[in-house]
């Protein structure tokens, strides 16, 4: 992406997106994500009718329509981050708009100020807009806790591991594939087939960023516990990204996750995450501090890493 006499750009770069997400958050209107969903709906909604189709024809159908959001995009934010005029601006706005950092502690923080005001059905509802469960049946705490973890690595580390592979191409494509695998990657019966392409693509792209993320929290918390529940609880989480990233958080915030949950009207049963105790209220912001404290790592590396290679 940037030729080897710019080692410092990435690191800079990255560090201006940062600083533009503290500074702004995310747009309140006209967010981009918010244009891409309506069109990936519209393009579902014609690819995968509610007539019954075979198993085939619905992956192949899904797969499609992966390529047709996925492809544009990509080649127009290739296009600006290569062409010489705009290069140092679309990287950095296009990691600006990957990233959700600001809007993930906002979102958590809505949670807390609605328990510090004993408004529990308020809570619920702040909670359920991060995680996709019922939110008359949520506890707002834990799913708080869990969706600060996960989201730490979806909508922020993720991002950011991408960047400094493929600049702001590659933090587009990763958040824009996250997003298809949030709205397609259901198992029922409608996303079960057409979601696979997309559910893989996330699983593929996401690897190595949730395992960077798992260690990231395991170096900032309780060390030896995070890497014990790593090591003993990720493999038995359904998501093979999610397990790493919520067991070293939960151990590294030494808290109990995990347990039933009630999505779409169905009781699961989940594993458990972490020991001890279920969290309370100020882990809340002991996950938020986990996942900003990566962050703020994950700058310090990128320029020290920078700096030795321009020297």
């Amino acid at each position: 992406m940037f030729s080897s006499l710019d080692y410092l750009t990435l690191p800079l770069l990255a560090t201006l997106a940062v600083v533009l997400d503290f500074i702004f958050g995310e747009p309140l209107r006209y967010h981009p994500l918010v244009g891409f969903g309506w069109l990936a709906n519209k393009l579902e909604a014609w690819l995968n009718p509610a007539a019954k189709q075979t198993q085939s024809s619905q992956r192949l159908a899904g797969a499609i329509a992966l390529i047709l959001l996925l492809a544009p995009f990509g080649l127009a934010a290739y296009w600006l981050c290569e062409y010489k005029l705009t290069s140092l601006l679309a990287n950095t706005l296009l990691l600006y708009f990957a990233i959700g950092h600001k809007s993930l502690h906002e979102h958590a923080r809505a949670v807390s100020q609605a328990l510090e005001r004993n408004d529990i059905e308020s809570a619920k509802t702040a909670a359920s807009y991060m995680v996709s469960r019922d939110s008359s049946a949520i506890d707002p705490i834990p799913a708080t806790v869990e969706s600060v973890l996960e989201n730490g690595n979806d909508g922020v580390f993720g991002a950011l591991f991408w960047f400094f592979i493929f600049g702001g191409t590659g933090a587009l494509l990763f958040r824009l594939a996250n997003t298809m695998d949030a709205m397609w990657g259901y198992k029922n019966p409608r996303y079960f087939y057409f979601g696979w392409a997309a559910a893989r693509l996330d699983d593929v792209l996401d690897y190595l960023p949730a395992r960077l993320t798992a260690l990231s929290y395991t170096m900032l918390g309780k060390t030896r516990l995070a890497l014990r529940c790593w090591r003993t609880q990720a493999p038995l989480w359904d998501s093979p990204n999610a397990g790493p990233v919520m067991s070293a958080g939960a151990g590294a915030l030494g808290v109990r996750l995990g347990g039933a949950a009630r999505y779409h009207g169905e009781w699961h049963e989940r594993p458990t995450l972490g020991v001890g105790e279920p969290p309370v209220m100020t882990d809340i912001e002991r996950a938020l501090k986990l996942v900003r404290h990566g962050v703020y790592g994950w700058l310090a590396i990128a320029w020290l890493i920078g700096v030795a290679c321009h020297a």
